[in-house]
């Protein structure tokens, strides 16, 4: 049985040690990064049960993402090696104002030619959880019918469904993403959404109307992410504002990815729609205010104890 159940591309990442463009360094470190992957070793540290699939191409950098993900307790037996195509990879560059230029290195990966065939229907059946974003479908063709097979699988077996849009417009076009995502939508329980997607694909950035709009769509639980502005979360009856957490901000990528991790875990422990934001925004925090994209992410032991800390704020 698996909390939460997730598929999507993990590519290995390179970055520049020193605080400079590519161009100037002469040093690169190496992390994990996938945007399913952040979410299944973020809830995993917070002690959950959570299963990670995808295709990778045999090679080092396989075993190096393989060795990462597995060693924070997310299963991987479903995973998929292929001989004939590589694993993924990306480059992320700092500047002035702090933001992060990705660069992306992943057409015709291994993760781009997952198809339905491929699918791991038995972990997904075991699941409370399963957890899609829109990079996926982004990818190619196949992935974008893999997507949608296992979701309706999700549905007919009784698993929520939870889908962050993600959109990448590296990948895509923003029309292209609404022709596909809008469907996703529509097949999902849970939505955790960026106010600038919501722009895209529902044509308002108003939290009122986005909600209302994704209500009529069938989501009985909803974030709207709106970066350091903080977050609007609801059940679909009651909605409440989440304040961002304070954080000495060294790496924005990643940050949605804890949010969501934050919230499943929330959603999982039968918190309430609040709190469940509340946790999903310390999350988030943390995984600002370092490089890599989980590393920052706390145990649950961690999270605890700072949700202790807020607690005697407000006593």
């Amino acid at each position: 049985m698996f909390d939460v159940m997730t598929l999507g591309e993990s590519m290995v990442v390179f970055a520049p040690l020193e605080n400079t463009s590519i161009r100037y360094a002469h040093t690169m470190g190496k992390h994990v990064a996938g945007a399913e992957s952040n979410v299944a070793i973020g809830l995993s540290k917070l002690g959950k049960k959570v299963g990670w699939f995808s295709q990778l191409g045999n090679d080092s950098f396989a075993e190096y993402i393989m060795h990462e993900i597995s060693g924070y307790g997310v299963d991987t037996s479903s995973v998929i090696i292929r001989d004939d195509l590589p694993t993924g990879i990306m480059f992320k560059e700092p500047n002035v104002n702090r933001e992060t230029t990705v660069y992306y290195y992943r057409k015709s990966s291994a993760a781009s030619a997952m198809n339905k065939h491929d699918l791991p229907f038995e972990n997904v059946e075991k699941a409370k959880i399963l957890l899609i974003t829109g990079i996926t479908p982004a990818l190619s063709e196949t992935c974008k019918e893999a997507v949608f097979e296992i979701v309706r699988f999700a549905k007919q077996r009784g698993v929520t469904v939870c889908f962050d849009p993600n959109i990448r417009l590296k990948l895509w076009s923003s029309e292209e993403a609404k022709s596909t995502l809008v469907g996703l939508l529509g097949l999902s329980d849970i939505v955790l959404i960026g106010d600038d997607e919501a722009q895209i694909l529902l044509d308002t950035r108003n939290p009122e109307a986005i909600i209302v709009k994704l209500k009529e769509l069938g989501a009985s639980k909803i974030a709207i992410k709106l970066g350091d502005k903080g977050a609007i979360v609801s059940d679909g009856i009651d909605s409440f504002t989440i304040a961002a957490r304070k954080a000495e901000v060294v790496n924005t990528v990643g940050a949605g990815d804890a949010f969501n991790a934050g919230f499943l875990y929330g959603v999982l422990e039968g918190k309430s729609i609040k709190e469940s934001g509340e946790i999903a925004a310390i999350m988030g925090a943390c995984a600002v205010s370092t490089v890599g994209d989980v590393e920052g992410l706390p145990n649950i032991k961690q999270l605890k104890a700072i949700l202790n800390e807020e607690a005697k704020v407000y006593r």
